[in-house]
């Protein structure tokens, strides 16, 4: 959706939405006092650490640190976006998505996907009816149950199959161009894109089909035919078998592993062998897009391509395009096939356990890297030892600042026989820090103090947010009814007042409301840490013990705010800051400085 969903839809939304039933629809729960317990479905663990609380509209897993709402839920399991999982969770409870900005023609992107799975019924139904499209199949390895699995069809050796089916008057013709189904020629003749051909559907991580595969069953060129760019299919974003691999736990198969791979029947050769999840990138090059995507599923990501000049080439652009996501927090290799061979014939050949092997043996991204730069050096000379450490600097560059990066401007030291300090001199990598590299302040953060008061003031605020997070109720009035709280500018400060000012405009707000409102601020995000406390138990005490709290904050930093301007001197000051210093030590005549 280009446009913006409101905010107020998506408070509704949270507030109508049971998250026991959002997430018990997909993973067992288990009733445990007020709250559900249940395995992790993020990481590999025995006993259950996973907890849901209906009250709350939020789960935590006390193992991974995992946890959010019920949107956030659905973009981890299903690998949705932001977008997808509100659409998604709307659909369950039988809302339609509002847009507060220019809107996208929802309505004609659902017409599209609708004739795409009309489109997908007569494949399928072709399939079964093609006595050569099954032989074919049969002949590459794949199986029936593996075919299902993957809902592939058969586009027949007509011209017009999908015309005459689908296109029954001219706006049906029409969705059928849109979607890229049949094409029209110079000529004004319409026909069928796909003939002669095994058709796999691509789907989006919401399951609906977006565009097909054909891969033609004889001779035909292209061997690999795609459907084009349309309203509703992206081939640069796009990741065949994503869908198929959604419910992949660390337990089945390859744990925390997304091996891509470069075509639809290496996918389903590998995962009917086990081999999960295999995903393709549709023949087109790893997009910025496919990196997010992957890193969202997986703590490993191996690049798998033929042994080629093709599939080489193809790798290092896969490596190219994923060094500014590389770094200490997710694991890149490349596995480069013998030549001649693919994931799907060598699968078939040698069996799972020895293409695992393989994978066992894939290259980290620094030695691929390095070892694909030296075939470009000559090492035993000054002259090419020197050219090594160029060609490396670019590609260094973009590396995000951290352990990963540090290691190997070792490695490249090493193999060129510098100090790392001084090739790092040499080269002159700029520290540009990555988003993810980077820390963004808590929200109970102080960075104006140090030492003890820091501290004090960090804990103050800390517990008022918290208090205000699990009883949303106790703060409503009090960005009024504390004086001074305005005032208060210190880390963590802008983030308190906010959730003030969101619970006034929505008293029934909840928790998981709040954490939603919150999501993309910059330290808002941080938001999740502090509803997985255990918080102040009390009902009727909690708006007292959160209005005594944040005076106590009001205080702080007026005391804190007195003994600055005191140290400064008062000749030191401006007219305005003498006026604030006096008001303030008619207020604390007594402590003046100490918080």
């Amino acid at each position: 959706m280009s446009g913006r969903i409101p905010q107020s839809f998506i408070d509704e939304l949270i507030a109508r939405a049971d998250v026991v039933e959002v997430i018990g629809e997909r993973i067992a729960l288990k009733k445990a006092g007020r709250e559900y317990k249940a395995v992790c479905p993020f990481h590999d663990e025995k006993t259950p650490s996973f907890t849901v609380s209906p009250q709350k509209g939020f789960y935590h897993c006390f193992g991974c640190g995992a946890h959010g709402t019920s949107i956030g839920f659905l973009m981890n399991y299903e690998n949705l976006s932001f977008i997808d999982a509100v659409e998604a969770l709307a659909e369950m409870l039988g809302l339609e998505v509002p847009s507060d900005g220019p809107e996208r023609n929802t309505s004609r992107e659902n017409t599209l996907y609708d004739i795409l799975a009309e489109a997908d019924q007569i494949y399928r139904a072709a399939l079964r009816d093609s006595p050569a499209a099954i032989e074919y199949l049969k002949q590459r390895g794949i199986d029936g149950t593996t075919a299902n699995r993957f809902t592939m069809g058969y586009a027949p050796d007509s011209w017009d199959t999908l015309l005459k089916a689908l296109g029954g008057d001219d706006a049906q013709v029409k969705n059928l161009l849109e979607a890229g189904l049949i094409i029209k020629n110079e000529q004004g003749r319409q026909y069928d894109r796909f003939r002669d051909r095994i058709m796999f559907p691509i789907r989006d991580p919401r399951g609906r089909i977006i565009g097909f595969g054909g891969r033609a069953l004889g001779d035909g060129e292209p061997k690999y035919l795609n459907s084009p760019e349309t309203p509703v299919f992206h081939k640069g974003q796009a990741l065949y078998g994503l869908h198929e691999a959604r419910h992949i736990g660390p337990k089945e198969g390859y744990p925390n592993i997304a091996l891509v791979v470069e075509g639809y029947l290496d996918v389903a050769s590998l995962s009917q062998y086990g081999i999960v999840p295999a995903l393709a990138t549709l023949g087109t090059a790893t997009t910025t897009d496919h990196i997010r995507r992957l890193t969202r599923i997986a703590d490993c990501i191996i690049f798998c391509f033929d042994g080629d000049r093709a599939g080489r080439a193809a790798a290092w652009k896969a490596l190219e395009t994923a060094l500014p996501h590389a770094g200490d927090q997710i694991e890149i290799k490349f596995l480069i096939l013998p030549e001649g061979e693919d994931p799907d014939s060598l699968v078939r050949a040698r069996g799972a356990n020895a293409f695992r092997e393989l994978m066992d043996r894939a290259e980290p991204l620094s030695d691929f890297l390095l070892d694909g730069l030296e075939n470009r050096a000559d090492l035993s000379s000054a002259d090419g030892r020197s050219r090594l450490a160029t060609l490396t600097q670019p590609l260094l560059a973009q590396l995000p600042i951290g352990v990963h990066r540090e290691l190997l401007i070792n490695q490249l030291a090493e193999r060129i026989g510098l100090k790392a300090e001084r090739l790092e001199t040499l080269i002159k990598v700029p520290e540009t820090p990555s988003p993810r590299a980077t820390r963004r302040p808590r929200a109970g953060d102080t960075g104006d103090a140090s030492g003890a008061v820091s501290e004090r003031r960090s804990i103050l605020i800390r517990k008022a947010i918290t208090l205000i997070l699990h009883h949303p109720a106790a703060g409503i009035g009090l960005l009024e009814g504390v004086p001074g709280l305005i005032g208060v500018r210190q880390p963590g400060a802008l983030l308190l007042r906010q959730l003030l000012e969101a619970i006034n405009k929505n008293p029934k707000i909840t928790m998981a409301g709040l954490l939603e409102r919150f999501r993309d601020d910059p330290e808002g995000r941080h938001l999740g840490r502090l509803a997985s406390d255990t918080p102040l138990d009390g009902g009727e005490v909690v708006p007292q013990v959160l209005r005594d709290n944040l005076k106590r904050i009001v205080n702080n930093y007026r005391k804190g705010r007195m003994g600055a301007l005191l140290t400064r001197g008062q000749e030191d000051l401006d007219p305005q800051e003498q006026k604030e210093l006096e008001g303030l030590l008619r207020k604390f005549p007594d402590n003046p400085g100490e918080p």
